[in-house]
Protein backbone atom coordinates (compact mmCIF):
# COMPACT_ATOMS: atom_id res chain seq x y z
CA UNK A 1 0.00 0.00 0.00
CA UNK A 2 2.85 2.33 1.22
CA UNK A 3 4.84 1.79 -2.29
CA UNK A 4 1.22 2.12 -3.83
CA UNK A 5 1.20 5.41 -2.50
CA UNK A 6 4.26 6.83 -3.41
CA UNK A 7 3.87 5.54 -7.10
CA UNK A 8 0.83 7.26 -6.95
CA UNK A 9 3.05 10.70 -6.97
CA UNK A 10 4.67 10.00 -10.02
CA UNK A 11 1.85 11.25 -11.54
CA UNK A 12 1.40 15.04 -10.02
CA UNK A 13 5.08 14.98 -10.65
CA UNK A 14 4.83 15.16 -14.31
CA UNK A 15 1.93 17.31 -14.32
CA UNK A 16 3.87 19.76 -12.11
CA UNK A 17 6.66 19.28 -15.15
CA UNK A 18 4.86 20.12 -18.00
CA UNK A 19 2.64 23.10 -16.67
CA UNK A 20 6.00 24.81 -15.75
CA UNK A 21 6.83 24.41 -19.61
CA UNK A 22 3.90 25.71 -20.77
CA UNK A 23 2.69 28.02 -18.26
CA UNK A 24 6.49 29.66 -17.89
CA UNK A 25 9.32 28.43 -20.69
CA UNK A 26 6.62 28.71 -23.35
CA UNK A 27 4.82 31.93 -22.59
CA UNK A 28 8.36 33.69 -22.09
CA UNK A 29 9.10 32.49 -25.60
CA UNK A 30 5.96 33.02 -27.18
CA UNK A 31 6.43 36.47 -25.85
CA UNK A 32 9.80 37.57 -26.16
CA UNK A 33 11.62 35.26 -28.85
CA UNK A 34 8.52 35.33 -30.93
CA UNK A 35 7.53 38.72 -30.61
CA UNK A 36 3.71 37.70 -30.39
CA UNK A 37 0.52 39.82 -29.43
CA UNK A 38 0.23 39.85 -25.56
CA UNK A 39 -3.52 39.23 -25.79
CA UNK A 40 -3.14 36.11 -28.28
CA UNK A 41 -0.65 34.96 -25.65
CA UNK A 42 -2.98 35.26 -22.52
CA UNK A 43 -6.07 34.08 -24.57
CA UNK A 44 -3.66 30.73 -25.36
CA UNK A 45 -2.68 30.43 -21.43
CA UNK A 46 -6.73 30.76 -20.96
CA UNK A 47 -7.77 28.18 -23.51
CA UNK A 48 -7.21 25.16 -20.44
CA UNK A 49 -9.38 27.53 -17.84
CA UNK A 50 -12.03 27.45 -20.51
CA UNK A 51 -12.00 23.71 -20.88
CA UNK A 52 -12.09 23.36 -17.30
CA UNK A 53 -15.80 22.69 -17.20
CA UNK A 54 -15.56 19.81 -18.90
CA UNK A 55 -13.98 18.11 -16.29
CA UNK A 56 -17.63 17.15 -14.97
CA UNK A 57 -18.47 14.95 -17.96
CA UNK A 58 -14.37 13.59 -17.97
CA UNK A 59 -15.65 12.79 -14.43
CA UNK A 60 -18.86 11.03 -15.42
CA UNK A 61 -17.62 9.38 -18.10
CA UNK A 62 -14.80 7.78 -15.83
CA UNK A 63 -17.44 7.28 -13.29
CA UNK A 64 -19.49 4.66 -15.56
CA UNK A 65 -18.09 3.63 -18.63
CA UNK A 66 -14.77 1.63 -17.94
CA UNK A 67 -12.20 0.76 -20.95
CA UNK A 68 -10.92 -2.90 -20.89
CA UNK A 69 -12.51 -3.33 -17.27
CA UNK A 70 -10.59 -0.15 -15.71
CA UNK A 71 -12.41 3.01 -14.72
CA UNK A 72 -9.76 5.42 -14.16
CA UNK A 73 -6.28 4.01 -16.07
CA UNK A 74 -6.73 4.68 -18.95
CA UNK A 75 -8.59 7.89 -18.92
CA UNK A 76 -5.36 9.55 -16.74
CA UNK A 77 -3.16 7.91 -19.55
CA UNK A 78 -4.98 9.31 -22.62
CA UNK A 79 -5.45 12.58 -21.17
CA UNK A 80 -1.16 12.53 -20.58
CA UNK A 81 -0.68 11.67 -24.16
CA UNK A 82 -3.07 14.57 -25.39
CA UNK A 83 -1.33 16.94 -23.04
CA UNK A 84 2.15 15.87 -24.51
CA UNK A 85 1.19 16.05 -27.84
CA UNK A 86 -0.46 18.87 -28.23
CA UNK A 87 3.01 20.54 -25.88
CA UNK A 88 4.61 18.90 -29.15
CA UNK A 89 2.17 20.31 -31.80
CA UNK A 90 2.91 23.74 -30.17
CA UNK A 91 6.96 23.67 -29.84
CA UNK A 92 6.93 22.15 -33.87
CA UNK A 93 4.87 24.97 -34.39
CA UNK A 94 6.63 27.40 -32.55
CA UNK A 95 10.29 26.12 -34.49
CA UNK A 96 8.97 25.58 -37.97
CA UNK A 97 8.91 28.96 -39.46
CA UNK A 98 4.98 29.32 -40.31
CA UNK A 99 3.62 32.56 -41.01
CA UNK A 100 1.86 34.62 -38.23
CA UNK A 101 -1.30 33.56 -39.48
CA UNK A 102 -1.16 30.03 -39.18
CA UNK A 103 1.19 30.04 -36.50
CA UNK A 104 -2.12 31.84 -34.15
CA UNK A 105 -4.17 29.44 -35.96
CA UNK A 106 -2.07 26.18 -34.95
CA UNK A 107 -1.13 27.23 -31.37
CA UNK A 108 -5.11 28.08 -30.66
CA UNK A 109 -5.69 24.33 -31.47
CA UNK A 110 -2.86 22.95 -29.98
CA UNK A 111 -3.26 24.66 -26.81
CA UNK A 112 -6.92 23.01 -26.59
CA UNK A 113 -5.79 19.59 -27.27
CA UNK A 114 -2.86 20.71 -24.69
CA UNK A 115 -5.77 21.82 -22.50
CA UNK A 116 -8.35 19.00 -23.14
CA UNK A 117 -5.24 16.46 -22.21
CA UNK A 118 -4.75 17.97 -19.16
CA UNK A 119 -8.02 18.28 -17.44
CA UNK A 120 -8.97 15.01 -18.26
CA UNK A 121 -5.46 13.25 -16.68
CA UNK A 122 -5.89 15.10 -13.85
CA UNK A 123 -9.58 15.20 -12.97
CA UNK A 124 -9.65 11.61 -13.42
CA UNK A 125 -6.08 11.41 -11.44
CA UNK A 126 -8.07 13.35 -8.39
CA UNK A 127 -11.05 10.24 -8.63
CA UNK A 128 -8.68 7.82 -8.80
CA UNK A 129 -6.98 9.36 -5.44
CA UNK A 130 -10.63 8.93 -3.48
CA UNK A 131 -11.33 5.50 -4.68
CA UNK A 132 -7.67 4.21 -3.24
CA UNK A 133 -7.76 5.98 0.54
CA UNK A 134 -10.85 6.05 2.03
CA UNK A 135 -11.79 8.71 5.04
CA UNK A 136 -9.46 11.12 7.04
CA UNK A 137 -6.56 9.06 4.83
CA UNK A 138 -8.34 10.62 1.69
CA UNK A 139 -8.12 14.04 2.31
CA UNK A 140 -4.58 13.84 3.45
CA UNK A 141 -3.79 12.31 0.22
CA UNK A 142 -5.49 14.89 -2.27
CA UNK A 143 -3.50 17.62 -0.38
CA UNK A 144 -0.12 15.72 -0.24
CA UNK A 145 -0.33 15.29 -4.09
CA UNK A 146 -1.07 19.01 -4.46
CA UNK A 147 2.39 19.19 -2.40
CA UNK A 148 3.82 16.79 -5.89
CA UNK A 149 2.31 19.09 -7.92
CA UNK A 150 4.12 22.57 -6.83
CA UNK A 151 7.27 20.40 -6.26
CA UNK A 152 6.81 19.16 -9.78
CA UNK A 153 6.54 22.69 -10.89
CA UNK A 154 9.82 23.51 -9.10
CA UNK A 155 11.82 21.14 -10.38
CA UNK A 156 10.49 21.64 -13.70
CA UNK A 157 11.30 25.67 -13.61
CA UNK A 158 14.65 24.77 -12.62
CA UNK A 159 15.46 22.18 -14.93
CA UNK A 160 13.71 24.23 -18.05
CA UNK A 161 15.96 27.33 -17.11
CA UNK A 162 19.34 25.19 -16.80
CA UNK A 163 18.45 23.21 -20.01
CA UNK A 164 17.23 26.72 -22.17
CA UNK A 165 20.03 29.36 -20.29
CA UNK A 166 21.15 30.07 -23.43
CA UNK A 167 18.02 29.85 -25.98
CA UNK A 168 18.11 27.75 -29.21
CA UNK A 169 15.11 26.44 -31.10
CA UNK A 170 16.79 23.17 -30.49
CA UNK A 171 17.58 23.05 -27.15
CA UNK A 172 13.59 24.23 -27.08
CA UNK A 173 12.91 21.25 -28.77
CA UNK A 174 14.96 18.62 -26.97
CA UNK A 175 13.75 20.46 -23.53
CA UNK A 176 10.06 19.78 -24.72
CA UNK A 177 11.18 16.45 -25.76
CA UNK A 178 12.29 15.58 -22.29
CA UNK A 179 9.35 17.27 -20.88
CA UNK A 180 7.08 15.18 -22.46
CA UNK A 181 8.88 11.72 -22.26
CA UNK A 182 8.82 12.71 -18.20
CA UNK A 183 5.37 12.94 -18.32
CA UNK A 184 3.86 9.98 -19.81
CA UNK A 185 6.71 7.41 -17.83
CA UNK A 186 5.93 9.42 -14.62
CA UNK A 187 1.71 8.32 -15.42
CA UNK A 188 2.76 5.04 -16.73
CA UNK A 189 4.66 4.50 -13.30
CA UNK A 190 2.19 6.18 -11.07
CA UNK A 191 -1.47 4.39 -12.34
CA UNK A 192 -0.43 0.92 -13.88
CA UNK A 193 -2.01 -1.67 -11.61
CA UNK A 194 -3.19 0.93 -8.81
CA UNK A 195 -6.93 0.42 -9.81
CA UNK A 196 -9.25 -1.97 -7.71
CA UNK A 197 -10.88 -4.21 -9.61
CA UNK A 198 -13.74 -6.66 -9.45
CA UNK A 199 -17.46 -6.99 -8.79
CA UNK A 200 -17.87 -3.46 -6.23
CA UNK A 201 -16.53 -1.56 -9.21
CA UNK A 202 -18.24 -2.86 -11.42
CA UNK A 203 -21.51 -2.35 -9.67
CA UNK A 204 -20.43 1.14 -9.06
CA UNK A 205 -20.09 1.80 -12.66
CA UNK A 206 -23.42 0.34 -13.17
CA UNK A 207 -25.06 2.24 -10.60
CA UNK A 208 -23.39 5.41 -12.21
CA UNK A 209 -24.74 4.39 -15.90
CA UNK A 210 -28.06 4.08 -14.72
CA UNK A 211 -28.32 8.05 -14.38
CA UNK A 212 -27.59 10.00 -17.89
CA UNK A 213 -25.11 12.98 -17.34
CA UNK A 214 -27.40 16.53 -17.43
CA UNK A 215 -29.98 14.22 -14.94
CA UNK A 216 -26.91 13.16 -12.63
CA UNK A 217 -25.71 16.90 -12.71
CA UNK A 218 -28.69 18.12 -11.67
CA UNK A 219 -28.88 15.58 -8.99
CA UNK A 220 -25.62 15.86 -7.79
CA UNK A 221 -25.38 19.74 -7.86
CA UNK A 222 -28.52 21.54 -7.96
CA UNK A 223 -30.37 18.94 -6.05
CA UNK A 224 -27.65 19.10 -2.96
CA UNK A 225 -28.34 22.34 -0.97
CA UNK A 226 -25.03 21.25 0.62
CA UNK A 227 -22.85 20.52 -2.33
CA UNK A 228 -24.17 24.23 -3.91
CA UNK A 229 -22.94 26.07 -0.65
CA UNK A 230 -19.60 24.05 -0.71
CA UNK A 231 -19.16 24.41 -4.60
CA UNK A 232 -19.57 28.86 -3.91
CA UNK A 233 -17.57 28.42 -0.84
CA UNK A 234 -14.57 27.12 -3.19
CA UNK A 235 -15.18 29.85 -6.09
CA UNK A 236 -15.37 32.38 -3.08
CA UNK A 237 -11.92 30.94 -1.47
CA UNK A 238 -10.35 31.09 -4.65
CA UNK A 239 -11.24 34.36 -6.17
CA UNK A 240 -10.55 35.97 -2.49
CA UNK A 241 -7.32 34.19 -2.09
CA UNK A 242 -5.98 34.22 -6.00
CA UNK A 243 -7.16 37.77 -7.03
CA UNK A 244 -3.88 38.90 -6.25
CA UNK A 245 -1.78 36.55 -8.30
CA UNK A 246 -0.50 39.30 -10.54
CA UNK A 247 -0.49 42.11 -8.77
CA UNK A 248 1.88 41.69 -5.70
CA UNK A 249 5.33 42.29 -8.12
CA UNK A 250 3.57 45.58 -9.36
CA UNK A 251 2.19 46.70 -6.35
CA UNK A 252 5.96 46.10 -4.99
CA UNK A 253 7.61 48.30 -7.40
CA UNK A 254 5.08 50.84 -7.76
CA UNK A 255 4.30 51.57 -4.24
CA UNK A 256 7.40 50.50 -2.06
CA UNK A 257 9.95 51.12 -4.88
CA UNK A 258 11.24 47.45 -4.71
CA UNK A 259 13.60 46.67 -7.43
CA UNK A 260 12.83 43.85 -9.98
CA UNK A 261 15.12 41.27 -8.60
CA UNK A 262 12.94 41.80 -5.27
CA UNK A 263 9.68 41.90 -6.76
CA UNK A 264 10.96 38.41 -8.63
CA UNK A 265 11.05 36.99 -5.36
CA UNK A 266 8.20 37.28 -3.91
CA UNK A 267 6.30 34.44 -6.03
CA UNK A 268 8.62 32.54 -4.04
CA UNK A 269 8.34 33.52 -1.09
CA UNK A 270 4.57 32.81 -1.14
CA UNK A 271 4.88 29.17 -2.95
CA UNK A 272 6.92 28.34 0.05
CA UNK A 273 4.41 29.66 2.43
CA UNK A 274 1.50 27.40 0.21
CA UNK A 275 3.57 24.51 0.24
CA UNK A 276 4.62 24.74 3.83
CA UNK A 277 1.61 24.91 4.86
CA UNK A 278 0.26 22.20 2.65
CA UNK A 279 2.77 19.72 3.66
CA UNK A 280 2.03 20.45 7.15
CA UNK A 281 -2.21 19.83 6.46
CA UNK A 282 -1.21 16.69 4.67
CA UNK A 283 1.18 15.18 6.78
CA UNK A 284 -0.17 16.09 10.43
CA UNK A 285 -2.85 18.91 10.87
CA UNK A 286 -5.64 17.24 8.92
CA UNK A 287 -4.63 13.97 11.34
CA UNK A 288 -5.48 16.06 14.21
CA UNK A 289 -8.53 18.36 13.04
CA UNK A 290 -11.10 18.83 11.00
CA UNK A 291 -10.75 20.25 7.24
CA UNK A 292 -13.08 22.99 7.76
CA UNK A 293 -11.51 23.95 10.68
CA UNK A 294 -7.83 24.64 8.64
CA UNK A 295 -10.31 26.44 5.76
CA UNK A 296 -11.06 28.85 8.55
CA UNK A 297 -7.92 29.44 9.90
CA UNK A 298 -6.56 29.98 6.66
CA UNK A 299 -9.44 32.44 5.35
CA UNK A 300 -8.97 34.03 9.00
CA UNK A 301 -5.23 34.42 8.48
CA UNK A 302 -5.46 35.84 4.76
CA UNK A 303 -7.91 38.51 5.97
CA UNK A 304 -5.36 40.00 8.14
CA UNK A 305 -2.65 39.45 6.00
CA UNK A 306 -4.44 41.85 3.40
CA UNK A 307 -4.92 44.59 5.62
CA UNK A 308 -1.23 43.84 6.92
CA UNK A 309 -0.31 44.90 3.30
CA UNK A 310 -2.36 47.65 2.75
CA UNK A 311 -0.54 48.87 6.15
CA UNK A 312 2.86 48.33 4.84
CA UNK A 313 1.79 50.36 1.55
CA UNK A 314 0.68 53.16 3.73
CA UNK A 315 3.91 53.06 5.93
CA UNK A 316 6.61 52.22 2.58
CA UNK A 317 7.65 48.99 4.38
CA UNK A 318 9.38 46.53 2.02
CA UNK A 319 10.51 44.23 4.41
CA UNK A 320 7.10 43.70 6.09
CA UNK A 321 5.47 43.21 2.59
CA UNK A 322 7.92 40.44 2.06
CA UNK A 323 6.83 38.83 5.59
CA UNK A 324 3.26 39.12 4.66
CA UNK A 325 3.60 37.84 1.49
CA UNK A 326 5.46 34.52 2.50
CA UNK A 327 2.15 34.20 5.89
CA UNK A 328 -0.21 35.24 2.85
CA UNK A 329 1.46 32.11 1.07
CA UNK A 330 0.66 29.81 4.57
CA UNK A 331 -3.10 31.07 4.70
CA UNK A 332 -3.80 30.30 1.00
CA UNK A 333 -1.96 26.62 1.58
CA UNK A 334 -4.66 26.03 4.87
CA UNK A 335 -7.83 27.09 3.03
CA UNK A 336 -6.93 25.09 0.14
CA UNK A 337 -5.74 22.30 2.39
CA UNK A 338 -9.59 22.45 4.37
CA UNK A 339 -11.37 22.78 0.53
CA UNK A 340 -9.21 20.06 -0.36
CA UNK A 341 -10.24 18.09 2.60
CA UNK A 342 -13.83 18.85 2.58
CA UNK A 343 -14.60 17.98 -0.61
CA UNK A 344 -13.09 14.77 0.14
CA UNK A 345 -15.91 13.86 2.37
CA UNK A 346 -18.34 13.98 -0.13
CA UNK A 347 -16.84 11.58 -2.07
CA UNK A 348 -18.31 7.66 -3.34
CA UNK A 349 -17.39 5.29 -5.37
CA UNK A 350 -20.67 5.77 -7.70
CA UNK A 351 -20.17 9.57 -8.24
CA UNK A 352 -16.11 10.04 -7.18
CA UNK A 353 -15.16 11.54 -10.99
CA UNK A 354 -18.36 13.66 -11.03
CA UNK A 355 -17.59 15.37 -7.79
CA UNK A 356 -13.96 15.96 -8.66
CA UNK A 357 -14.99 17.10 -11.61
CA UNK A 358 -17.03 19.96 -9.99
CA UNK A 359 -14.43 20.47 -7.74
CA UNK A 360 -11.95 21.16 -10.40
CA UNK A 361 -14.43 23.18 -12.22
CA UNK A 362 -15.07 25.35 -8.88
CA UNK A 363 -11.66 25.63 -8.10
CA UNK A 364 -10.37 26.94 -12.02
CA UNK A 365 -13.52 29.27 -12.11
CA UNK A 366 -12.64 30.82 -8.92
CA UNK A 367 -9.02 31.46 -10.51
CA UNK A 368 -9.99 32.68 -13.73
CA UNK A 369 -12.57 35.72 -12.26
CA UNK A 370 -9.77 36.25 -9.72
CA UNK A 371 -6.88 37.14 -12.42
CA UNK A 372 -9.42 39.08 -14.12
CA UNK A 373 -11.56 40.76 -11.38
CA UNK A 374 -8.14 42.02 -10.19
CA UNK A 375 -6.46 43.00 -13.53
CA UNK A 376 -9.96 45.32 -13.44
CA UNK A 377 -10.78 46.80 -10.58
CA UNK A 378 -7.20 47.94 -10.52
CA UNK A 379 -7.51 49.49 -14.04
CA UNK A 380 -10.86 50.99 -13.34
CA UNK A 381 -9.64 52.48 -9.75
CA UNK A 382 -6.14 53.96 -11.14
CA UNK A 383 -7.85 55.80 -14.15
CA UNK A 384 -10.26 57.35 -11.72
CA UNK A 385 -7.44 58.20 -8.84
CA UNK A 386 -4.26 58.34 -11.06
CA UNK A 387 -2.71 56.98 -7.95
CA UNK A 388 -1.20 52.91 -7.76
CA UNK A 389 -1.76 52.52 -3.74
CA UNK A 390 -5.59 53.11 -4.06
CA UNK A 391 -6.18 51.14 -6.69
CA UNK A 392 -4.03 48.20 -5.33
CA UNK A 393 -5.16 48.88 -1.90
CA UNK A 394 -8.68 48.07 -3.06
CA UNK A 395 -8.52 44.85 -4.74
CA UNK A 396 -6.68 43.61 -1.14
CA UNK A 397 -10.09 45.11 0.70
CA UNK A 398 -12.23 43.64 -1.58
CA UNK A 399 -10.25 40.24 -1.21
CA UNK A 400 -10.69 40.29 2.48
CA UNK A 401 -14.26 41.27 2.14
CA UNK A 402 -15.23 37.95 -0.06
CA UNK A 403 -13.22 36.11 2.25
CA UNK A 404 -14.87 36.69 4.81
CA UNK A 405 -18.22 36.22 2.95
CA UNK A 406 -16.51 32.58 2.47
CA UNK A 407 -15.86 32.45 6.68
CA UNK A 408 -19.54 33.03 7.11
CA UNK A 409 -20.49 30.55 4.49
CA UNK A 410 -18.28 28.07 5.92
CA UNK A 411 -20.79 27.70 9.19
CA UNK A 412 -23.69 27.35 6.92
Amino acid sequence: MRLDALRLAAFPLGYGITGALAGGTLNRIMVAELGLPLTLVGFLFALPLLEAPLRVWFGYRSDGYPIAGRRREPYIVAGSVLAALGLAATVWLMTAGASRALLAAGLVLTFVVYGFGRNLGHNVFQALVADRFEGAARSRALTLYEVATMLGLVAGAGGLGQLLRDYTPEKLVAATAGAVTALLVLTLVAVVGQERRGQAAARAAEKSRETPFLAALRDFLLGDAQVRRFFLLIVFTFVGTLAQDVLLEPYGALVLGMSVADTTRLTAWWGLGVLASMLASGGWLLRVTRPVVLLRAGLVATIAVFAGVIAAGLSGSPGAFRVLVALMGLGTGLAGAGLLGGIATFATSVRAGLLMGVWGTASLAGKAAGSLLGGAVVDAVRLATGEAFPAYATVFALEAVLLAFAFALSFR
